[in-house]
């Protein structure tokens, strides 16, 4: 029978770990508290797995082979301090082919918006005081102007999120009344939030009309009465129903909502202020074509197809969104500095559409041609190829998608590097090495081969993804 209590004395104490020099060297430039809780961790690990072993029905004949010097506990309490040491939060090399990745923050921003980030973060701003006048102004001034500009709206205000956006607007117009919305659009997005518990948090009640896949105008006619507050036209931004289908148009809808003297908000999810049939993708509504069809409120996201920061956009009547600000709710939804200064400097990249094309990363990964991924492709498969000489690294046709839960239709012909790590490496524990690298490599593993796709990596980030290769796969380039 193993000696199990003799391993476990074997184990050193805390202070004799300290005194290793790995730990010792972690002691000059890391937190005592920090390397303290490593060395006091990676102890209590090793005493679990030793009990573990003896807690076995059958335990093994002889001792468990496990080196318990101080020398390699320290080491591996080293390791762990720095991990400790590290920000949770990294930027991560997204080689997964999905544009806008959720899990992965949604998207990049432009160069300019992440100078203007900076700037807002480093310094003083004039957020809500007015240059000119040099009295307290609102952050909003900021951004309402531009959005107004590129959406024909009179009006515009921006809280942290859409799903804050929607809520913010059905509970200033419709809180304590109904508000009527198509059967086929009681979406659910992100993390299980869905529509009917959205209206409920705000107060309105949901009266749901038509079928799944069909509702008319008359439907919405039927059950207008006095406890009307609003109709709510949510465009399905994140799934695509076709066959047997049927709904009214914002245009139709606008024109009812105004005979009745009731607003038409629409949540356009996403938003989109360019053609995107124009670029060979699935048409979507523009903000500012809901707009122009008589929608009182537009709703939409700031950082999906738009490109910014994370923000709920709500642009529409001038009356409607001063009755939104001033709910006492507007404060808790509200956007910091750092939004401010993102979103002012995408919106401006807007004026000038080259710039968005060629600077905005979601826009630049849509846009960009077969030809050149092929050929950046190519460069990433001779240079990996050289790393994992034993495997097989190969450039294949393949999709990308747009993700977020924009254009759930659309699939962005691509060319993937394809690798086959060597015989006797596990892909999936490939792909696990690849997510501890410094930056972390984030990619699809299909049918044992690690497919990297250059369409959502950057080509400054390409010699920094053949490195965490190279060490995953043990082996390094040269020069």
């Amino acid at each position: 029978m193993a000696d199990f209590k003799s391993l476990l004395r074997e184990l050193p104490a805390v202070d004799r770990l300290l005194r290793e020099p790995p730990l010792e060297d972690k002691m000059r430039h890391l937190p005592r508290r920090l390397v303290l809780q490593a060395a006091q961790e990676t102890i209590a690990s090793y005493r679990r797995r030793i009990s573990d072993y003896s807690s076995l029905d059958t335990p093994p004949e002889s001792p468990v082979q496990i080196n318990l010097s101080p020398a390699a506990l320290a080491e591996e309490a080293a390791l762990l301090a720095e991990k400790k040491a590290g920000l949770n939060l990294k930027s991560v090399i997204n080689a997964t082919g999905i544009i806008i990745h959720t899990n992965l923050g949604r998207v990049a921003l432009a160069p300019s918006v992440v100078d203007a980030v900076t700037a807002a973060a480093a310094n003083y701003n004039n957020l809500e005081f007015s240059l000119d006048t040099g009295e307290r102004s609102s952050r909003q001034e900021h951004l309402e102007n531009l959005l107004c500009e590129l959406s024909g709206a009179e009006a515009a205000v921006v809280v942290n999120n859409n799903a804050a956006a929607v809520f913010l607007a059905l509970n200033t117009l419709a809180s304590g009344r109904e508000a009527i919305v198509s059967r086929g659009q009681l979406v659910e997005i992100g993390g299980s939030f869905r529509i009917p518990e959205i209206m409920a948090a705000s107060g309105a009640r949901l009266v749901e009309i038509g079928t799944t896949n069909k509702t008319y105008l008359r439907d919405y006619e039927a059950v207008v009465n006095e406890n009307t507050a609003a109709f709510l036209k949510v465009h399905t931004s994140n799934y695509h129903m076709i066959g047997f289908t049927a709904e009214v148009e914002t245009e139709e809808l606008a024109a009812l909502a105004e005979r009745c003297r009731l607003p038409l908000v629409e949540d356009l999810g996403s938003g989109v202020f360019l053609d995107l049939a124009e670029y060979g993708l699935p048409p979507e509504p523009r903000v500012q074509d809901s707009i122009a069809a008589g929608a009182d409120l537009v709703t939409f996201s700031g950082d999906k197809m738009l490109g910014g920061p994370q923000a709920g956009i709500i642009v529409g009547r001038r009356d409607l969104v001063s009755a939104i600000r001033k709910n006492q709710l507007a404060r808790t939804l509200r956007i910091d500095k750092l939004t401010v200064a993102a979103l002012e400097a995408t919106l401006r990249l807007y004026f000038d559409r080259a710039r968005v094309l060629e600077e905005i990363p979601v826009w630049s990964m849509l846009t960009v041609s077969p030809e050149e991924l092929r050929r950046r492709a190519g460069k990433l498969a001779e240079k990996l190829s050289l790393l994992v000489e034993d495997g097989r690294v190969e450039v294949i046709e393949g999709i990308s998608r747009v993700g977020g839960g924009a254009l759930p239709t659309a699939e962005l012909p691509t060319f993937l590097v394809a690798l086959t790590p060597p015989k006797g490496d596990s892909p999936p524990a490939v792909v696990s090495r690849l997510r501890r690298e410094d930056p972390p490599v984030i990619l699809r593993l299909q049918q044992d081969r690690l497919l990297f796709d250059p369409r959502t990596v950057r080509e400054e980030e390409e010699e920094a993804l053949i490195g965490a290769v190279g060490r995953a796969c043990g082996k390094h380039l040269d020069g």
